[in-house]
This record gives structure tokens, sequence and C-alpha cells, in this order.
């Protein structure tokens, strides 16, 4: 296979861990005798500062071309604090989340047993935990019609966030959850905020309707906040969750958590264009440069493109080597047993890449 990849590393760590990921990449490829052709595009902070478009239009143009988007990370703390700032690297995730038209974003949540000691929650309650969270990513409040703080008619400095969905927006992620539901366990938690919010009635009622189309998946609702809850006290109830964008954000970080480390887990963002797959992780603007960041999260993300193409041999590999590596404590400083030797993010992709070229 040829396959066209347009390769966004960004800001912070992005760099760092993209060189270990497109290394593995490559390792693959000559292994398996496919054709990998990368294209560099500015993204984040770093277009800001170059060109002063976090998603310049020709990144979008290199993005639209390729097969798939291979993405780190975006984000700087000069932005950060900075709550008067006009443009912030974050808009350029949303543009090219937009543009692309990438409404579901996919997050595994996958323990490994010589982790879950890293986990903050007991072993008998996180060892075997498995779920995906299916997170509904172009609409709710993150691209909803918003007011930035003003002073309104009665001199009261007020703001707004529309938390918008329609009907086709609603239906076509839940046509995503479904199936994924049925490749894996066959149970689909709904999770909305149906008793106090419209959109989330509108969720759950398109959910209502579509679930007697899939009677081979169990389909259950939830509210958020109970789903949080449930999250800590039985992760293993989980196997498909779905959920608006908002909701999916802080429950998508909260259930990397989990797993002890958010170095760990990959994420894929698809719909009717180029699909992006990505790290869930941030940019981590403190570890930039020091060759500590963790580019596991990274290099499973490749794997995940390889499946989307549905070369499993390839992924497979990848995952294989990514568990090798724990199991002979190759391991980035947050994830290392004590004592163990030190690993930086170059020597931890050196030992995936020679892993895979030999097995």
């Amino acid at each position: 296979m040829k396959l066209r990849i347009a390769v966004l590393a960004g800001d912070g760590i992005g760099p760092e861990i993209m060189e270990q990921g497109v290394a593995v990449m490559s390792a693959v490829a000559e292994k398996f005798g496919h054709e990998v052709e990368y294209k560099e595009a500015l993204c984040g902070a770093h277009a800001i500062d170059e060109v002063g478009d976090p998603f310049p239009e020709e990144t979008y143009q290199i993005c639209e071309e390729a097969d798939a988007v291979l993405f780190a990370s975006v984000g700087d703390p000069k932005f950060d604090n900075n709550p008067s700032a006009k443009v912030r690297p974050e808009q350029g995730l949303l543009a090219m989340r937009k543009k692309l038209g990438l409404f579901a974003n996919i997050r595994p949540v996958t323990t490994f047993d010589c982790l879950v000691h890293k986990s903050p929650l007991k072993d008998e309650i996180v060892r075997g935990a498995d779920f995906i969270c299916i997170r509904e990513l172009t609409g709710g409040m993150y691209f909803g019609k918003k007011q930035e703080p003003s002073l309104n008619e009665e001199g009261v400095e007020d703001a707004l966030d529309t938390n918008y969905y329609s009907r086709p927006e609603v239906e076509r992620i839940m046509k995503v959850a479904y199936q994924y539901a049925r490749q894996r366990r066959k149970h689909l938690t709904v999770v909305d905020k149906a008793n106090v919010l419209a959109s989330s009635r509108l969720w759950r009622k398109v959910a209502q309707e579509m679930a007697p189309q899939y009677p081979d998946v169990e389909t259950d609702y939830m509210y958020v906040d109970n789903a949080a809850m449930r999250m800590i006290q039985e992760p293993k109830f989980f196997d498909v969750m779905v959920t608006e964008n908002t909701f999916g954000d802080i429950l998508t970080d909260e259930g990397s958590c989990i797993t002890g480390s958010m170095g760990l887990l990959p994420s894929a963002s698809t719909g009717s264009s180029t699909p992006v797959f990505e790290p869930i992780h941030g940019s981590w603007p403190q570890g930039k440069g020091l060759n500590i960041a963790n580019p596991l999260a990274q290099i499973l993300s490749v794997a995940m493109l390889y499946e989307y193409f549905d070369l499993k041999e390839e992924g497979a590999l990848i995952r294989k080597a990514v568990d090798a590596s724990l199991d002979a404590n190759v391991r980035t400083p947050e994830i290392q047993v004590e004592g163990g030797e030190k690993y930086g993010t170059k020597e931890v992709g050196a030992w995936i890449v020679d892993y895979i070229k030999n097995n």
C-alpha cells in the first residue's frame, strides 16, 4: 500500500514524540513492503509565530490531500497565561476538526497489567478495564454561538457559549458508536444530562429511536455526573461510551488517568475527510527538549492509523512491540519501575524500532 501522511508535530513535546512515531511507521512500512510519503505542516503556536494562523490554509490543503494525518500536540504557556490573546493554538485544533469534518473522536481506555500499580485506583477496580469513548467532535459549546466577556445593558460583564446540536449530528455519531459496540462486547452507554439540558434531551430522544435498529447491542443511558463517578467506581462496567463534545472532553481525560499515565493512550478522529491520529495528552511544554516525554501514545496512534486502513497485522506488531518494551522496563521516567534503567524519548523509540525490525 502507498500512504500519504501529513505530519503535524505542533508544539511542546510534539516534535520529539512525532520523531519516534514516524520512525516506527517507517520501520513497519519497510518490513511489510508499504510505501509511505510524509509531508510536514505547521500548526498550533508554532504556526502562529510563523504565519499568524494556528491552522493555515497551506496546512489544511496538505491534510486534505493526504490519506491520513499524524498529529502530536498544540499549546504554549504564553497563550495560556494571556486571557486577551486574539489567536490561540487550540483554535488550530478546532479548525482542523471542523474543516476536515472530523465529527467522531475514538479514544480507547486500556489498562496494561504491568502498569496497574501506577493507576490511582485499586488493582481490583482497574485491572482489566477496557472501553472506548466515542466523543462528538464538531458540535456543542466548542462550536456554538459565542459572546466574549463584555458589559451588557445593565453594565454587568457577562459571556455566552451555546450548546447547539441538530438531529443529523447526533444520528451520525450514534451510528459510529453502534458500529464499534457491534465489534466489541455489544454494550453501548449513552452519556448525557437529559434531566437538565435541552440538547441532552435531543441526544436521548435520538438514541432511544435508534436503539431498536441495533437489537444485538445492549443500550443504556447515564447522566454525565453519574458516568464520571461510575468510571472511578467500576470502569469495567463500560464497553463503548458515546457522548457530546464537552462531556467527552472531560470524561476521556478522566478515563486516561485510570491507566496510570496519559502518555499511554492514542486516539483517532474520523469523519467526512482525512482521518487524524494523535496521542491524547497535551503539549507538556515543561518537558520540551528534555528527552523525557513518553512516545508510546504517539506510537500507538500509528498502530491505530495502520488498523484504520485494515492493515491489522502491522498494527498488531506495533502493539506487540509496545507491550514488549513495557515488559522489558524500557520506559520513560513517569512509568519506570523504581530502580529501573533510565530511558528517554529517543531511547524508547529506538528500542521499539529495533524490535519491529527483528521480530
